[in-house]
């Protein structure tokens, strides 16, 4: 939308860093089968093309390393023009969060989930 481009018509890089934040947050919240997912952490932002207004933007992302209370999100942003689909590397980066409990502190992921990505796991 032109009220999320810059002077030089370039998508305002804080606008996707607040989108990769919410679609990692979602992948988070629906891997560890919990709503109190919060961020910790944000790798470095390269941007290797810009965003002109009219390309669709699109995020992906996977589980890259699990601990016992924090997960890391390897999120991938795209932008897709709408006339042929063909789509353009953005940004990679890495996204952590911990789940917490209803006092805010640290909270083991459930078991299950753990066990499902043990592969990537931090210990």
């Amino acid at each position: 939308m032109t009220k999320d481009m810059g002077v030089h018509g370039n998508l305002f890089g804080g606008i996707m860093m607040a989108w990769i934040d919410e679609a990692a947050s979602v992948l988070a919240c629906q891997t560890c089968h919990s709503p109190n997912m919060v961020t910790v952490k944000i790798d470095e932002l390269v941007f290797q093309k810009k965003v002109k207004e009219g390309f669709l933007i699109k995020i992906y992302g996977e589980v890259a390393q699990i601990g016992k209370s924090s997960i890391t999100m390897t999120i991938e942003a795209r932008k897709e023009s709408v006339y042929s689909q063909e789509q353009d590397l953005v940004l990679t980066t890495k996204v952590t969060f911990v789940r917490i409990d209803e006092g805010g502190d640290p909270t083991p992921i459930p078991t299950p989930v753990r066990e499902r990505y043990k592969h990537l796991s931090k210990y």
